[in-house]
């Protein structure tokens, strides 16, 4: 099939070449002249595992181009995929200029039956706009269809969960409209759901959301363990066991960060509230997310007394491994709370160190070419994002090489028996009796 996307961000462009990658034919189209250079040219702005060998194999083919012109994305394609961003606002809520923009831009350059896919993440109802929109300013009246086509992408994973997805939610009235859908997603071969629009836009904030609780749940029982000597790692073993539960995303940590979660489960707060219906749980679970970082700290403070001149060693700079993407990212805010705090810190990240200088993000700290570099002479180590690399270090060489051998693991990725076996000092989350 013929397909465009408008807007080539982390969706649009992992969507554009997965879709190449299964045999249609794809126009990426972004206002952005340098990312279209770029991207013409084989360079992706993006780290994402597994990326750029299919971004560069759909364009040699012929399956996938890029252009900022889109009356020629939106007269090439059968279907035209919507995925800008939507950033959050000061109040939590969503900000839909981009969407609202790229509607009107559609609608000025329709001339035949296209199906209209809401791809970005969006607030339940904004279908609805979408197509008033493409109504008002379409003067020749031509024929659409709205569609709701969220995605469930992990960064990190986007890749293979868009190749072998859990799930394809269309929400959408018009059997002309699911129709050519079913094509699109045909080569996938995976369940698909088929739901009216407001329905498949709620779905995707309230999964978020869900995931985001999980998450702070298992940050909150990992405070009970601490204060009991119980080790959280067993609990989460022990209640994940139970199908209804899983174990997925019960992984105590010092917090969930990103481009997605912190938006997501804010926009989940402000639509809720908007429509008379509040999620006061939802403010419950920001509220643990803070707390568990600020309790983090005070460990690193308790321990090590005053911070002010103190060498610390932080592995680890992006939200989640296997990603170049540090929006919003846990381990960041940690960073700069230590640098706050007088602290001379070394940090070492494998993919998000251009990022961070990029963006300006952590100002005073010191990049270091590799994990022991950041440690050396080093009065602790912080491990704040879990890569896997960082498993595979020789530990014997970081405590011989560290000032003094104290680990605080924000991630619980190190097995606190064998930490201590090789001499360190180590402070894990709610590691009660093994820590």
């Amino acid at each position: 099939m013929d397909i465009s996307i408008i807007g080539s961000g982390y969706v649009g462009l992992v969507t554009g070449a997965c879709f190449a990658d299964v045999g249609h034919h794809v126009i990426c189209v972004d206002n952005d002249q340098r990312k279209v250079d770029a991207l013409q040219s084989g360079q992706i702005p993006i780290y994402e595992p597994g990326l750029e060998e299919v971004v560069h194999r759909n364009v040699s083919a012929g399956q996938l181009a890029f252009t900022n012109n889109i009356e020629y994305g939106v007269g090439h394609s059968q279907i035209v995929f919507i995925a800008v961003p939507t950033p959050p606002q000061p109040d939590g809520s969503v900000d839909l200029t981009y969407i609202e923009r790229v509607a009107r831009e559609i609608a000025e350059v329709l001339k035949d039956y296209r199906v209209i896919v809401d791809k970005s993440t969006v607030p339940v109802k904004t279908g609805e706009k979408v197509a008033e929109t493409i109504r008002r300013y379409n003067k020749g009246g031509i024929d659409f269809d709205v569609v709701s086509n969220p995605e469930f992408l992990r960064e990190g994973c986007a890749v293979s969960d868009l190749m072998n997805p859990d799930r394809i939610v269309i929400g959408s009235n018009s059997e002309r409209a699911l129709t050519l859908m079913k094509k699109v997603y045909e080569p996938f071969m995976a369940p698909i759901m088929v739901t009216d629009i407001n329905s498949a836009e709620l779905i995707k904030h309230a999964a978020n959301s869900f995931l985001a609780l999980k998450i702070s749940y298992i940050n909150a029982i990992s405070t009970i363990c601490e204060a009991t000597g119980a080790d959280v790692e067993m609990v989460a073993e022990g209640i994940g066991a139970d199908k209804r539960i899983g174990r997925s995303f019960l992984n105590a940590g010092i917090g969930y960060g990103g481009s997605c979660f912190p938006k997501d489960v804010a926009a989940f707060i402000a639509i809720s509230e908007q429509l008379g219906a509040p999620l006061a749980l939802l403010r419950e679970v920001q509220r643990v997310n803070k707390l568990q970082r600020e309790r983090f700290i005070k460990k690193i403070k308790d321990t090590l007394w005053v911070l002010k001149d103190k060498r610390i060693a932080v592995w680890g700079l992006t939200f989640k491994p296997d990603t170049d993407d540090v929006r919003n990212s846990v381990a960041i805010d940690l960073v700069n709370d230590l640098l706050s705090e007088g602290a001379i810190v070394r940090a070492y990240d494998p993919k998000g160190m251009e990022k961070v200088v990029e963006l300006k993000l952590c100002e005073g700290v010191m990049l270091t070419r590799s994990a022991l570099e950041a440690a050396e002479n080093a009065e602790a180590l912080v491990l704040a994002t879990e890569w896997r690399e960082f498993q595979a270090i020789d530990f014997e060489q970081v405590r011989k090489i560290m000032h003094t051998p104290i680990v605080f693991d924000g991630r619980n990725l190190f097995d606190p028996r064998t930490m201590r076996r090789l001499g360190f000092t180590y402070h894990g989350i709610g590691r009660g009796i093994v820590g």
